[in-house]
């Protein structure tokens, strides 16, 4: 059996823990120096199944596969305190891990039924492991083989144990990626599809019998020409220009009475235990008058990425990337600016609105000439300019960790934002995100 020491795991303690196996010590970094991205997991309808939580080290130059896996070691060390549930919500997170962190004691401080355990590529496939991935999987861990592009003798000894197969389409070519799927589909493995990024791999792997996708994909617009938006969108419109009219309750109820299908989920929002009133709401007045006109402002540009007409809408992959980054927008700013309540309201506009294109299929260009919007909304949206727009420049990059650590932390400095400043704020807006999930009926 490999030595290893034991790890720190008191939360109050933000200490440096070391992992030891045949090779050097990996440092374990203290608990919140690193940057988060929530990635999400899609089944083949395009529903959310999940998130992938990628951990990179604040101190790393170009990406460092042993930095990021420590920094993810740290994370596991410190889940309780880092509030790991309250980032995934209801979802199962995906979480990468190296045989350090398989063998260490920690590793059970996970609850064994809300995560899955990525094994990297570059894990070496010992004895001493096979045992320890099916001792955890006999524990009730869920496991999954990261970026594979071809069967080896190393994958059969884990194979039994693995439930997922996780392939990195990018790095295989289409026609070994078709005998790749047909192998492990037959072998009873789901099938998961990482780095999709445009709508032709997504219907490609789905032709191969994929069942999961990974990828931003579903945030890139693709055009199309002539396109209008459904009633329902365009009610929705209507009644924000209203409430920027600030014109009567009554003339908002009219219009909201114009979709049944509209009327009946604001109804069944205003009902639902985050607002706790004490009697239930039963029509659409007293629905406005109890929300506000800025909370109902926020649910009608909510409801603009929503299909009110089919169940389970609200696990859309699409409303809950707009929302998150709306809410993280809003929060930078009441940070930044505190007390300027219009600043932070136009942040969440653009937060909000920069998916409006891949929503609509149309241009940003042509929603805004049809949208009344200031001329710094439109500088964030269009050039990612001013204020609001690097606020949306750093929410974007730590969706995908495509900066390095210290390239993230020159992109807080002008904000006068720490580290720690921006995971309390990221964390919030994921919290939030997730009660708007369980208010609209998931």
């Amino acid at each position: 059996m490999p030595k290893k020491s034991s790890p720190v795991i008191n939360s109050s303690e933000c200490a440096v823990a070391e992992i030891e196996l045949d090779t050097a010590p990996v440092e374990v970094f203290q608990a919140k120096d690193f940057f988060l991205a929530r990635q999400p997991i899609l089944d083949r309808e395009q529903g959310l199944v999940g998130y992938e939580l990628l951990f990179r080290s604040a101190a790393s130059g170009p990406a460092n596969v042993s930095d990021d896996v420590a920094a993810t070691a740290a994370v596991i060390a410190h889940a309780a305190e880092l509030g790991i549930n309250n980032v995934i919500g209801k979802m199962p997170g995906y979480i990468n891990v190296d045989a350090a962190v398989l063998m260490s004691d920690f590793i059970k401080v996970l609850p064994s039924d809300r995560v899955v355990l990525e094994i990297l590529e570059t894990v070496k496939v010992t004895r001493e492991l096979v045992l320890r991935v099916a001792e955890l999987a006999k524990a009730g861990f869920t496991f999954a083989l990261d970026d594979v592009v071809a069967d080896s003798p190393d994958l059969q000894k884990l194979l039994p144990m693995i439930s997922i197969i996780k392939v990195d389409i990018l790095a295989i070519d289409p026609s070994k990626l078709l005998m790749l799927a047909v192998q492990f589909r037959r072998a009873g493995k789901k099938l998961l599809a990482e780095k999709v990024e445009t709508l032709e791999q997504y219907n490609e792997c789905l032709a191969f019998g994929f069942d999961y996708f990974q990828g931003y994909y579903f945030a890139r617009p693709i055009v199309m020409r002539g396109k209008r938006l459904d009633s329902s969108k365009v009610v929705i419109m209507q009644i924000l220009a209203l409430l920027v009219k600030d014109v009567d309750n009554r003339e908002i109820v009219a219009f909201i009475k114009k979709d049944v299908g509209l009327s009946l989920t604001l109804l069944r929002l205003v009902n639902t235990p985050v607002y706790g009133f004490l009697r239930h709401i039963d029509s659409l007045g007293q629905a406005l008058f109890v929300l506000g006109r800025r909370q109902l402002k926020r649910w009608l540009q909510i409801l603009l990425y929503a299909n009110t007409q089919k169940a389970g809408h609200a696990l859309s992959p699409l409303v809950l990337l707009a929302a998150t980054r709306g809410k993280m927008l809003e929060l930078l700013t009441e940070r930044v600016h505190p007390g300027r309540r219009k600043a932070s309201e136009t942040a969440f506009t653009v937060g909000i609105m920069s998916l409006i294109d891949a929503l609509f299929g149309m241009s940003m260009d042509t929603i805004l000439k049809e949208t009344k919007v200031s001329q710094e909304i439109r500088d964030a949206l269009e050039n990612r300019t001013g204020f609001y727009g690097n606020l949306l420049k750093l929410a974007e990059c730590s969706e995908r960790m495509e900066k390095t650590g210290v390239e993230m932390q020159e992109m807080l400095e002008p904000f006068e934002l720490t580290l720690d400043d921006f995971y309390e704020l990221q964390l919030a807006a994921f919290e939030w995100t997730n009660t708007i999930s369980a208010s609209m009926g998931n």
